[in-house]
């Protein structure tokens, strides 16, 4: 059971809770506007560019264990269709709770569970620092469950062509002329031939025809 790094105030995910106090029930509510940080969102996929406005919107509540955040993040986010490559843009809103437990909370009021699971659940919490919490883990997780595995630029994007990789949106009445593979190896052999081998082969195919001819008589 681990407590948060050494959080710093100036941090814009960084939030303070002295003024909420410890009081069960009490509440506060908050808006801020951050930078998206480094690597928010599915990497190499879709994403917020670093930098990005990123508006949070927070109700802060104050419980028994701790402080109960929930809240929302919208931004704009890009990354590439998955069907036809072409850059997108796509509206954000990622919804989020997380509580953030006093250190000294009093768990022993609460019903244990078996030790194992304990463990794992401690392991899994996240705590207060100095009143304060960083809300950074938090918003990485929600923008990557907002955010679709398999982005597309539109519902029913064609993609590209499988043969020459044209973007089918381009030109709905693209289309390659089928070549029946029965045929197309004796196609090849006609094109490496040059024309003088062609009549050297029609040339020998004529007397040989006539001695058959000949025999037959």
């Amino acid at each position: 059971m681990a407590l948060n790094a050494r959080l710093d105030h100036r941090n814009p995910l960084v939030f303070d809770t002295h003024e909420l106090g410890r009081r069960p029930g009490a509440l506060q509510r908050l808006t801020r506007t951050i930078d998206a940080p480094r690597d928010l969102g599915i990497q190499g996929v879709i994403g917020v560019p670093e930098g990005a406005p990123v508006e949070l919107r927070l109700r802060i509540e104050s419980v028994m264990e701790g402080v109960l955040v929930t809240g929302t993040a919208r931004a704009q986010a890009e990354g590439e269709c998955v069907r036809c490559l072409e850059p997108l843009e796509q509206q954000l809103e990622a919804d989020f709770q997380e509580m953030f437990s006093y250190p000294d909370a009093d768990d022993r009021s609460r019903e244990k569970a078996e030790p194992a699971d304990d463990a794992e659940e401690d392991e899994d919490r996240l705590f207060l620092e100095d009143g304060l919490f960083d809300l950074e883990t938090v918003l990485r997780d929600a923008v990557v469950l907002a955010l679709p595995m398999q982005p597309v630029c539109q519902d029913d994007c064609p993609g590209l062509c499988s043969e020459c990789g044209a973007r089918l949106a381009d030109d709905p009445d693209h289309h390659h002329d089928a070549v029946d593979i029965r045929w197309a190896a004796l196609q090849g052999l006609a094109g490496s031939l040059g024309d003088g081998e062609k009549d050297e082969m029609s040339g020998d195919a004529l007397p040989s025809a006539g001695v058959d001819e000949k025999q037959e008589k």
